[in-house]
């Protein structure tokens, strides 16, 4: 049996424990929330038996052998390592740090501890984007990579109204890039690995951080060309484009329609029945890695997490975007 730790009482959090909840060897004993109110309320909610305010003291309890990390992406480093540094498997929510100094450091970390460290980027895990990656051959040679996640935030009407909600905070290392524009480039890095060049732009925000941007990543014979925004709304598919055909699926971010389109004029629907509670597949392979006592993902690998974290570092740079995190050593 897995035994879960929470951090972080968000919606998020509620799929999780949705997801995870269909599995046999799923557990939540215990979570940590900043206020003992908000801990017991979701407690009480998902029938959680444990509640603390302090993440060391739930990690120190003996009731948890593994942490979910689903707090503002500045903080996941500081839980990661409290985790890790106890012998406790870590299943932290992407992005899974705010750049890649903080990345490298948990990795080493969690080699050294001998447990397993994932970042939970779950569209990777899905049986379209599993279908995508068996079937890449079948379209030729690629000559595009075409991911869109464009989608109108609530939070930005408050902003538009004077209040700036934590999504558009620079010290939670938030915006549109590492909220959602990660969903576009972790699969590229999934398929094709490090890109040869990088070239981003984006709208900036007076808040600090980016409303929307657009990136190209350039490999041998093809671009990845990615958008994203959380200012405006799009809801064009997902597509890899070949010489011989294309894979087409509805959704970069939880794909669960595929199809294969040849030049020839056949076209193959490569769908597999998706569980409603998509979180399922990434908490299912987290589990069955911590039963084969392996302490990487070969899907949420080190390399490709780092990987994302290196590329969305440098469009970082390149669009002006700085985190308090960046600062700290």
């Amino acid at each position: 049996m897995v035994s879960f730790g929470m951090i972080g009482t968000n919606f998020i959090s509620d799929r999780f424990i949705a997801a995870g909840s269909m599995l046999n060897h799923f557990e939540v004993t215990a979570i940590c929330s900043r206020s003992m109110e908000t801990a017991n309320s979701f407690a009480d909610k998902h029938n959680i038996p444990h509640r603390f305010t302090q993440a060391e003291e739930m990690l120190d309890s003996g009731l948890v052998n593994a942490l979910y990390i689903a707090s503002p992406t500045n903080l996941h480093a500081h839980y990661a390592k409290l985790a890790l540094e106890r012998g406790i498997h870590v299943l932290c929510e992407k992005p899974v740090t705010s750049n890649s100094r903080e990345l490298s450091e948990l990795i080493e970390l969690a080699r050294s501890k001998g447990v397993l460290f994932m970042e939970a980027m779950k569209s990777t895990t899905l049986p379209a984007f599993r279908q995508a990656v068996e079937h890449l051959e079948k379209i030729g040679t690629v000559r595009r990579y075409f991911a869109s996640f464009c989608q109108y935030s609530s939070r930005y009407d408050a902003y538009k109204q004077g209040t700036v909600l934590n999504a558009f905070k620079p010290e939670f290392s938030n915006g549109a890039l590492m909220d959602i524009g990660v969903y576009c480039i972790y699969p590229a890095v999934v398929l094709f690995g490090k890109p040869n060049k990088i070239v981003a732009s984006a709208y900036m925000l007076e808040s600090g951080v980016d409303g929307q941007g657009s990136i190209i990543l350039s490999y041998d014979g093809f671009d990845a060309v990615i958008q994203y925004s959380k200012i405006s709304s799009s809801y064009l598919p997902f597509e890899i484009q070949g010489e011989a055909g294309a894979l087409v699926l509805n959704r970069v971010s939880d794909p669960d329609e595929i199809t294969l389109k040849l030049r020839s004029g056949e076209t193959l629907d490569l769908s597999q029945p998706t569980v409603e509670h998509d979180m399922y597949y990434e908490v299912e392979h987290f589990i069955s890695l911590i039963e084969q006592q392996k302490t990487e993902s070969p899907i949420n690998s080190f390399e490709n997490s780092s990987i994302t974290m290196e590329i969305m570092d440098e469009v970082r740079k390149q669009i002006g975007l700085v985190y308090p995190a960046d600062l700290e050593k």
